[in-house]
């Protein structure tokens, strides 16, 4: 998710930046003074205690702010991200930002701050108060607007560049110039974000080829939980031994040794662009831990993609593959193969509910030509991606 802080001094020109932010990167905007007028206007619990507050003179409280902001990012679930106009305004704001944003398991992705002189800043206030007929756009409510931002904000800007993720942005130049400079950490930010894909789908499905194409189109890491335990198993390893006789069963590996692999694979690939998962994770707990491992890198899952093939197929897929190179023990015995196939349905089947809560699920259908289903799942891959990005 793309989260950006526009920061900048009155007459900067945040509110024509933000339309083109909005409008370029499918962000929903939050601005507090626009959704404070908004709540009290229709007349929402909220509203009604801020339009109390400010009635009596008083400045409505954080806690009121905070629970605004909330409710504005849990009902918008089809944008990339939030565009948070003049907020945080303190370091206290900064702080509750930080743990609202990580309740909700995203993060900020940047600060960018319009940088102006004061007196150009000055003379754009003034020459607005001419045409919009705005009562505070004088000489000396500018001047105290701008030393209350100057005394306010710059602990504030303190606190991002703590965290590196503070941009200057130089604003003095025309309204494409200054969208240009400010749409270049973005699109660093972009860049760096990874993408992760889970491809489900019953044994036989097909997974293993599909996930390879997808991970050569998108430079993406490519992890097989079960290729990897095969592969322990060969060389003997301790891992390996541990996950022998559940495999031997064509049953699911305990967690700790899953996590072990993913964090080991996640590690030995620094310079990834994401991760693809391939039949991981097999259970909704499983998918709580992927959640978990990824969220601990800043990261968290971009698309999951379940194939589906029906029973009889994947049957006749699993025999023909157990007379060929590419066999597995498990596929030799059928009724280890209709033992996977009912495991499938009953615990990792609720998976992909789990992700289609999110909106990150799409269900294809596995059951044409392999170049068919390579072409459903790419054309899938690609939507994701662009709404990833």
């Amino acid at each position: 998710m793309l989260n950006i802080a526009l920061f900048g001094p009155p007459g900067a020109g945040k509110g024509t930046q933000s339309k083109k932010l909005l409008e370029k990167y499918n962000l929903a905007y939050i601005s507090t003074g626009d959704m404070l007028r908004e709540e009290i206007a229709e007349g929402t619990k909220l509203g009604l205690m801020a339009k109390d507050i400010i009635s009596k003179g008083g400045l409505v409280s954080d806690e009121i702010i905070v629970q605004i902001i909330e409710n504005k990012i849990k009902t918008n679930t089809d944008v990339n991200g939030f565009l948070f106009d003049g907020f945080p305004r303190t370091v206290v704001q900064a702080y509750i930002l930080e743990g609202l944003l990580t309740k909700l398991n995203t993060s900020l992705s940047c600060m960018l701050s319009l940088e102006v002189p004061k007196d150009e800043l000055k003379q754009r206030l003034l020459d607005r108060g001419k045409t919009s007929g705005r009562t505070d756009d004088t000489e000396d409510v500018i001047n105290n607007r701008l030393k209350e931002y100057d005394l306010k904000t710059a602990p504030v800007a303190d606190f991002y560049k703590e965290k590196g993720i503070y941009h200057p942005i130089l604003g003095t130049g025309s309204m494409n110039e200054v969208f240009s400079l400010i749409s270049k950490p973005i699109e660093d930010v972009i860049q760096k974000t990874w993408f992760n894909v889970v491809l489900l789908g019953p044994p036989g499905s097909g997974k293993g080829t599909q996930a390879k194409e997808i991970a050569a189109k998108y430079h993406l890491a490519y992890i097989s939980t079960g290729k990897i335990l095969r592969e322990s198993v060969l060389d003997g390893t301790e891992l390996g031994m541990a996950a022998k006789k559940y495999m031997d069963e064509g049953s699911i590996v305990p967690d700790e040794i899953a996590i072990k692999i993913i964090e080991k694979a996640i590690e030995d690939n620094p310079t990834a662009r994401g991760f693809i998962f391939k039949g991981y994770p097999r259970t909704i707990v499983q998918a709580y831990i992927l959640d978990g491992l990824l969220r601990k890198k800043g990261s968290s899952v971009s698309a999951v993609i379940e194939i589906d093939v029906p029973v009889l197929e994947s049957i006749k897929r699993l025999t023909a593959r157990s007379k060929t190179d590419k066999s597995r023990s498990y596929d030799m015995d059928i009724d280890l193969i209709v033992k996977r196939l009912e495991e499938h349905h009953a615990v990792t089947s609720p998976v992909a509910d789990y992700y289609a809560k999110t909106k990150k699920g799409w269900e294809i259908n596995g059951s044409g030509k392999e170049e068919d289903v390579q072409r459903l799942v790419l054309n899938a891959a690609e939507v994701a991606f662009r709404k990833a990005r």
